[in-house]
């Protein structure tokens, strides 16, 4: 298993944007690729090529569940693990959110401290 670097993360919220970035970038020590929307994730994910993508559930226009249900139609990005963020964090939630493809969800708000942890947990729990 390789070492998880490269993550895109899909925030419409500036400021939740910002936090997570500065969490993963100085924290974790991943290269952050931040997109503000579903459509500009679609447009950025194949030169970038993240090993692993983090999806806001909430956006406006193509929301959380509809970029990964777009992400996975593109080359080569259909084994790409990918976690929800949002507080929608309800058992039957997170249910739901797992059987349309997301590996895990992390809760909003997240602890910026433990937030790159998090992410390398699930990306070890899927190369497990």
């Amino acid at each position: 298993m390789s070492a998880l670097q490269r993550i895109l993360y899909v925030e419409d919220e500036p400021d939740i944007q910002a936090v997570a970035t500065l969490a993963l970038e100085m924290v974790g020590g991943f290269t952050v690729k931040v997109c503000s929307s579903g459509e500009e994730a679609l447009s950025e994910v194949v030169p970038f090529a993240p090993q692993m993508i983090l999806l806001d559930v909430m956006m406006p226009a193509l929301d959380g569940p509809g970029t990964l249900r777009a992400l996975r139609g593109l080359p080569g990005l259909g084994d790409v693990p990918v976690a929800f963020m949002t507080a929608k964090v309800q058992p039957q939630e997170v249910a739901h959110y797992k059987s349309l493809g997301a590996l895990d969800v992390i809760a909003k708000p997240f602890d910026p401290m433990t937030l790159a942890s998090q992410v390398r947990r699930i990306w070890e729990t899927h190369h497990a």
